[in-house]
């Protein structure tokens, strides 16, 4: 006899347009029993036979509070509809967690390499590591294609304010903004975050690895399943050990 999966219910409080592509959306429901680093599958109410795979941005909260960051991909269905359609009051059905991607709080230092929206499993690690009373130094690289682009600029700012075991390297394929204007940038554009001296420019993999190789980290790499391939395959030319790395396509 097959196992019942199962599901809990989630409503939607919050729902954020930080760009045209990405949103933050927020949810308070049944406790969702996952650890930081973990994923989930999401039904929602606008494509409810579709499940997209998200990661918790928040740890677990006893409470019920869940926060998503997603971003439209090419043909998602999903994705767009959660971004452009969803509102305060939707009822999101959460699947069970999955996923090993996780830090030793008594382990190395940890390395993580964020592309894009695969921050979201990483701010619940670190918001998770924040109440334990000796992280391990963490270096944080997030990356992503221009500086508009890395939509959580001052969140980061704001931990780094808090976390001294906490480093932020932000890294932009391009320094230059595009010339068009997303309404959405600009409606949320605030003036706390990192500056252009801030950024190093080049690919993620390569900002990366330029370190050297990392034989005595804990590494973990969360983005899209390109960029993680890509991530991976530099990791292990310049030395990385394959079993420091944890990873997790996003």
């Amino acid at each position: 006899m097959q196992a019942t999966q199962t599901t809990w219910t989630s409503t939607v409080v919050e729902h954020h347009r930080l760009r045209h592509d990405l949103a933050v959306v927020r949810l308070v429901g049944d406790y969702v029993p996952f650890a930081p680093g973990q994923y989930v599958d999401v039904s929602v109410p606008q494509n409810p036979r579709l499940l997209r795979r998200l990661s918790p941005a928040l740890p677990p909260s006893l409470d019920g509070k869940l926060e998503f960051h997603v971003r439209t991909v090419p043909g998602g269905w999903v994705s767009g509809d959660i971004v452009t359609g969803t509102s305060p009051g939707d009822q999101w059905q959460i699947l069970e967690p999955r996923g090993t991607m996780s830090v030793d709080e008594d382990g190395p230092d940890v390395i993580m390499i964020a592309g894009g929206t695969g921050l979201a499993p990483f701010r619940s690690i670190l918001l998770d590591l924040s109440r334990r009373p000796n992280p391990p130094r963490v270096f944080l690289f997030t990356g992503d294609r221009t500086p508009r682009d890395l939509y959580a600029s001052d969140m980061l700012y704001l931990l780094l304010q808090n976390l001294p075991w906490l480093t932020v390297i932000p890294v932009v394929e391009n320094v230059v903004d595009p010339d068009w204007t997303d309404e959405w940038y600009e409606r949320t554009r605030v003036d706390v975050g990192f500056t252009e001296d801030d950024l190093i420019e080049g690919s993620l993999p390569d900002v990366v690895t330029s370190y050297g190789a990392f034989t005595e980290h804990q590494v973990l790499v969360c983005g899209s399943a390109a960029m993680v391939r890509a991530t991976l395959d530099r990791l292990r030319d310049t030395g990385t050990p394959t079993e420091n790395i944890q990873f997790d396509p996003y």
